[in-house]
């Protein structure tokens, strides 16, 4: 038996599809049907009209630095491993703001609406530089 990450939430039968479609390179968010608009973190109803319509559709990848700070320490495995690092929020191109972490860029080249893509670590979602 391995064990436990850390860095990885435990899939439930809700969020179950995001995270398969991440391990498969997919990054999903939710739709809803009634309102005809997005949303991230995945719920099982819209927090703009309240629907339970809502649906899994996969995201363009694209999305644009919309804050960040470079963390330096962090004692919790596996994040100790990895400082120092940038922890993000991202705006995506279909609308909504995720949290996430940029990688393959220095930090001091990083500037706010930078293009970004998504990529995946270890089925976690992260951004690069768009090229």
């Amino acid at each position: 038996m391995s064990a436990a990450r850390h860095d990885v939430p435990e899939a439930d039968a809700f969020t179950r599809a995001y995270w398969d479609a991440a391990a498969a390179g997919t990054l999903l968010i939710r739709h809803c049907r009634a309102c005809d608009r997005p949303h991230h973190y995945p719920r099982e109803f819209c927090p703009h009209c309240w629907s339970e319509d809502v649906e899994w559709r996969p995201a363009s990848g694209r999305a644009e630095l919309y804050t960040w700070s470079v963390v330096h320490r962090n004692d919790l495995p596996p994040f100790g491993e990895r400082v120092p690092y940038v922890a993000a929020v991202v705006q995506l191109a279909e609308g909504p703001r995720m949290m996430t972490e940029v990688v393959d860029a220095p930090p001091e080249a990083l500037r706010a609406g930078m293009a970004l893509q998504v990529g995946f670590r270890d089925g976690i979602p992260v951004f690069r530089p768009a090229e």
